[in-house]
């Protein structure tokens, strides 16, 4: 039976996490990501995610309600669940437009080194000049430079580790490209795993040929089988002309998963935490992203407006505006009509993730089939509960997968390369 890779997304700031439910807590002490990781490595999940904000989102000029406690650097967390984790990989997102190589490549190897050979980078790119004023840089890069100067920028991480031989042994670098050009002598030995894993998270035409040259792992989102099975062949089909196997590159989409005793149970529950992530308020804050209009004296239980989007608002930044709004709001209206759906409803429905919902064994199974079907390597987690939100599914869906053989009992070695069955680089000397 084939393996399928698991992993754990701590849940934050996002309009998935549930910040009402009286279980939920702090998302910056660190006990929350304490017990989220030892809940983690005790499943034998292959890592831990950490997503990353570098400014505060803004909705009409005021801060994003689920930003208003923001959110702790990655890699300064990461460092700290090394000393109390012992195999669990420790992945950070750091953004490839606001850092350079020699710096993040220093904080990679040192993760790599702390934590003898479990360190990933999610490498995410930015062409917002909302973001970029936090760094004086608003504006500069253009949006079909994004993913360039990510290529290079990995590349020459990539170099600067490489520039210690496996032996212990410094040499000076040298790089000249179209984005950096630098040279020294880099001050970490190579990292245990040779290059920290690199993991990619995009959906685009460019981000799929960036992640089928240069990553290791791909985090994406697909909200049915066909859709995971379309994405899951296009991607592996490209690795040849990189001189790469299926093998090189795992494919796990983000997904929530809810567990009840019985399938109805499950769906219960699951309408309830809807419910509770798709408040009156927010279901507003969602349309207005789409609509790109103040909406705020709509009433969320009534119908969605009649006037169409304004492609070009600037209502919300330092969020990913959708591709084609009035095709969105051509659809929710398709849907709301058919179903007779109020804006809340709409929202709820519209916006919902892929999602497992059942009784463990109906989680497991469906948890199999993606992965035997081809539609994934395995899933990252994200929980709807701060720090929580993992505890069942590890105590009641891990020990299923692990009796019907599709996931390890016992991690096998102790790097992350080691849990993904990923080959360490060759160095280039």
């Amino acid at each position: 039976m084939k393996q399928m890779h698991l992993a754990a997304h701590f849940p934050g700031v996002n309009s998935t996490t549930v910040w009402a439910d009286p279980r939920s807590r702090s998302q910056i002490d660190f006990t929350s990501f304490e017990h989220l990781a030892r809940t983690a490595e005790r499943g034998k999940f292959d890592f831990f995610f950490l997503a990353e904000g570098l400014r505060l989102r803004e909705h009409n000029g005021r801060i994003h309600d689920l930003d208003v406690v923001g959110r702790p650097e990655s890699l300064t967390v990461l460092n700290a669940l090394a000393a109390v984790t012992e195999r669990l990989g420790l992945a950070a997102t750091v953004n490839a437009t606001f850092n350079e190589p020699y710096e993040l490549a220093r904080r990679l190897a040192t993760l790599d080194h702390l934590s003898e050979g479990r360190a990933a980078w999610n490498v995410v790119t930015s062409s917002d000049a909302f973001t970029g004023e936090n760094f004086r840089r608003g504006g500069y890069l253009d949006r079909a430079d994004r993913y360039t100067r990510a290529a290079e920028f990995v590349s020459t991480a990539r170099e600067l580790w490489d520039s210690w031989t496996p032996d212990g042994t410094s040499r000076p670098f040298a790089h000249s490209g179209q984005h950096f050009e630098i040279s020294g002598e880099f001050t970490v030995p190579r990292p245990p795993q040779g290059h920290p894993v690199v993991i990619q998270a995009g959906d685009s035409d460019e981000g799929r040929e960036f992640a089928a040259s240069t990553a290791d792992v791909v985090f994406t989102r697909h909200g049915t089988l066909e859709a995971g099975r379309a994405f899951y062949a296009d991607v592996k089909a490209r690795l040849a002309t990189y001189g790469r196997q299926p093998a090189d590159l795992k494919i796990m989409p983000g997904v929530t998963v809810v567990l009840g005793g019985t399938d109805e149970e499950a769906q219960r529950n699951a309408a309830a935490i809807r419910r509770q992530q798709v408040s009156p308020q927010n279901a507003i804050l969602a349309l207005e992203q789409v609509w790109g209009r103040d909406l705020s004296s709509y009433d969320p239980d009534g119908p969605l407006p009649s006037v169409d989007p304004d492609p070009g608002s600037s209502l919300v930044q330092g969020r990913v505006r959708v591709a084609d709004p009035l095709a969105v709001a051509a659809r929710w209206r398709e849907l709301s009509e058919a179903k007779g759906l109020s804006i809340r409803q709409t929202v709820i429905e519209s916006t919902a993730r892929q999602s497992f919902i059942g009784s463990p064994e109906t989680v497991a199974a469906e948890l199999e089939k993606f992965v035997a079907d081809d539609a994934a390597d395995g899933f990252i987690l994200v929980p709807h509960l701060t720090p929580g939100g993992l505890d069942d599914f590890v105590d009641l869906v891990v020990p299923l997968l692990q009796e019907r053989g599709s996931f390890r009992s016992e991690y096998a070695g102790s790097t992350l390369r080691s849990h993904l069955g990923l080959t360490e680089p060759v160095w280039k000397g």
